[in-house]
């Protein structure tokens, strides 16, 4: 039951997931199989198969969680310690942790206020010698500025890697499907995502040599094929065959999922279109993981998101209560044992990032969104935000 005490379906309720009779099927069959490992089984290697083909790319890495999935990908860029990483501030930890973890510094570009999204220009600005990738978040699901971004990555030979955690079959504005552009893509399949198995994450890549990184370093630096032979660093991050078996049967309901989120997003917006002082989201390739959308800073978000739950409504006043670079694992606690390796000598000051931060002080307003979702649920949306709005505006 969420927040809103059972009124609106969410992803912790059979209401608010497509779990069904596939995925018991799915899992009894690995059951029934009595291999559940993905070293020996089938599953993942035809999850991997599937999600490739979904995706139009050459090949895919399982790993056991979305924040697995870009540790693979942070692996596969080889960064020197010290190396840099352009992310954005405004993201699930999990998009900065593997950063650390392979002795890389995070660096923050600023956002577009209007989607969250990395700004290019402000990305570009933050390119230094130590410079080797660019993390793009595309948030609630929102296309980032892809073209901007590849373009700054090839200018200055950065690997590109798009963090589609929220963005499954997002597209571009071109039509193309998030998760085509950067040289990786990586997804989640986190209970909140819009498919699940709980856990679990995919990398996509057309680089035969980035795949080859990846699948070692999930796998202990193992080439299984030579014999116990470890060619490199990797820790065990493998999918179970019970988790792939499961999200095989989600796959296949990806595209229904989010189509209809944005079927009920668009009658959102519609309803909403002639609010002043509202900035709802660009429906265009929009994958629709949450309804964002932002409000004047006074009485600011936190007035609004509170007068919304009173209405019944789940809503959350700036996604996150800080921007990424001001929680103590970044700002000032030891990275590792009692050292700030490699952040020595590294501040995130406030006001790093302005637009981050306006948007999650006082502009940004997320609203909890579901395929379960009924056109009167979205009414009941409508109604409640309409009447905030009269109220506050």
């Amino acid at each position: 039951m969420g927040a809103d005490g059972g009124r609106f379906p969410d992803v912790l309720g059979p209401g608010g997931r497509t779990i069904g009779a596939e995925e018991r099927r799915a899992v009894l069959r690995v059951l029934d199989s009595a291999v559940l490992c993905s070293t020996f089984g089938t599953e993942t290697r035809a999850l991997e198969a599937e999600m490739a083909a979904l995706y139009g790319r050459r090949a895919a890495v399982a790993s056991s969680s979305g924040t697995a999935a870009l540790h693979l990908a942070v692996a596969a860029a080889r960064l020197d310690p010290g190396d840099e990483v352009i992310t954005t501030p405004i993201s699930d930890f999990g998009t900065v942790a593997p950063i650390l973890a392979q002795n890389g510094v995070p660096v923050f570009a600023d956002v577009d206020p209007a989607t969250g999204n990395l700004d290019p220009a402000a990305v570009e600005a933050a390119v230094t010698p130590r410079t080797r990738a660019i993390i793009a978040v595309h948030l609630f699901g929102a296309p980032a500025d892809l073209a901007g971004l590849r373009a700054v990555a090839d200018r200055h030979g950065l690997i590109l890697v798009e963090d589609c955690a929220q963005a499954w079959l997002g597209t571009t504005p071109g039509g193309d499907l998030l998760g085509t552009v950067g040289d990786i893509a990586c997804f989640s399949l986190q209970q909140y995502k819009h498919i699940t198995a709980g856990d679990g994450g995919l990398c996509c890549t057309d680089d035969d040599e980035l795949a080859r990184r990846m699948r070692l370093f999930m796998d202990k630096g193992w080439d299984r094929t030579v014999g116990r032979l470890h060619l490199s660093l990797g820790l065990n991050y493998r999918m179970t065959e019970l988790v792939a078996a499961v999200a095989r049967a989600q796959l296949a309901k990806a595209a229904g999922v989010v189509a209809r989120r944005a079927e009920r997003a668009g009658q959102l917006l519609s309803s909403l279109q002639d609010l002043t002082g509202i900035g709802l989201p660009d429906p265009a390739g929009h994958a629709w993981w949450l309804f964002p959308f932002t409000v004047p800073d006074h009485p600011g978000n936190r007035v609004w998101a509170e007068a919304l739950a009173a209405e019944g409504v789940p809503a959350v006043a700036g996604y996150l209560e800080r921007p990424l670079y001001a929680n103590p694992a970044l700002a000032d606690e030891p990275v590792y044992g009692s050292s700030r390796f490699p952040l020595e000598g590294r501040s995130y000051p406030a006001g790093l990032c302005p637009n981050a931060e306006r948007l999650i002080d006082r502009t940004l307003v997320v609203l909890h969104w579901n395929e379960g979702y009924t056109a009167e649920h979205v009414e009941v949306i409508a109604h409640a935000v309409r009447r905030v709005h009269d109220r506050l505006a």
